[in-house]
């Protein structure tokens, strides 16, 4: 009985809650996922899922040790990933929390690229958008824009992110163009949830702020950029979806004189996972890349 893999898949199928998609991300047979927690229930006379036909949920036994088992398979697998880099090459699970839209437009294809370089590395990608403590919550990295910071936990810069405000040119139409800050109180703005409703504007007179009334409250980058190119309303917009609309025409910015501050792309990293090497060069290859390909900045112009 292997029971490091049986461990592992205890911690895949807590993290996805269903069996079945544990084996279709780790392209096996659903039915070699399910002799894995039966083997490791055995071993511990106790069951560790709830089974019913609507849902899969943790036992006592299960939410309890479920921490431990994270730690002590973690240590395991760093413990393998050293005696392989004695041979120079890395090894080993890397857990990595990034944003949504960025993630889908862009991280998730960068991670793959490390991947294709370290084939002795393998990944969990959760795509979330809400603040993420990677200390208690057992990511190796948590990527986002957002200010928060946590004890034991440090952050890396990765990359600054610009943002602009757009409109599209038949909203325009409809209700004119602001020609100052105070002038946005009087149109209809799309707001992105984690920024909120109270936009600063950095001018050669100082900061600028004003409380924008929201037609729109989302938590999705896309579906923002979107409803301004639909012409519902003015919104601050990040540049890596707003360059390419404002070069075609489809999104016109606004206030140009003035600009956001900018948002910093960061990592969020447990202390004891600094010195763990495959995650020192996961954080070295994202942030080289990050600035070098200008993942978060805007495309250039349309020919």
């Amino acid at each position: 009985m292997d029971t490091l893999a049986n461990l592992e898949a205890f911690i895949a199928v807590a993290d996805a809650g269903s069996f079945s998609e544990v084996a279709r991300r780790q392209q096996l047979a659903p039915s070699v996922i399910t002799k894995r927690i039966a083997q490791l229930e055995w071993r511990i006379k106790a069951p560790l899922f709830v089974r019913s036909t609507r849902k899969l949920s943790l036992t006592d036994v299960g939410e309890r040790y479920l921490p431990q088992v994270r730690t002590l398979v973690r240590q395991m697998q760093d413990t393998m990933a050293g005696m392989a880099q004695a041979s120079g090459a890395l090894e080993g699970h890397i857990r990595v929390k990034i944003p949504t839209t960025l993630g889908t437009l862009h991280l998730s294809e960068l991670m793959q690229r490390f991947m294709l370089e370290q084939p002795r590395v393998s990944m969990d990608v959760v795509l979330a958008d809400r603040t993420v403590n990677p200390l208690e919550e057992g990511f190796d990295i948590a990527i986002g824009a957002l200010p928060e910071l946590y004890g034991q936990v440090r952050d890396f810069p990765l990359a600054p992110i610009r943002r602009r405000l757009c409109a599209s040119p038949a909203y325009l139409k409809r209700r004119g163009a602001p020609s100052r800050v105070a002038d946005l109180v009087e149109h209809d703005c799309l707001v992105f949830m984690t920024s909120g409703s109270y936009w600063e504007f950095e001018s050669p007179q100082g900061r600028l702020g004003v409380e924008v009334r929201p037609k729109l409250l989302t938590n999705d980058g896309v579906a923002l950029c979107q409803a301004c190119v639909q012409g519902l309303g003015i919104g601050m917009v990040s540049d890596y979806l707003a360059g390419p609309r404002i070069a075609s025409g489809e999104l016109v910015e606004l206030l140009p004189g003035l600009r956001f501050a900018d948002i910093w792309l960061k990592a969020l990293v447990p202390l004891k996972r600094l010195d763990v090497p495959r995650i020192h060069m996961l954080l070295q290859w994202l942030t080289q890349h990050l600035r070098l390909e200008q993942v978060v900045a805007a495309a250039p112009p349309r020919a």
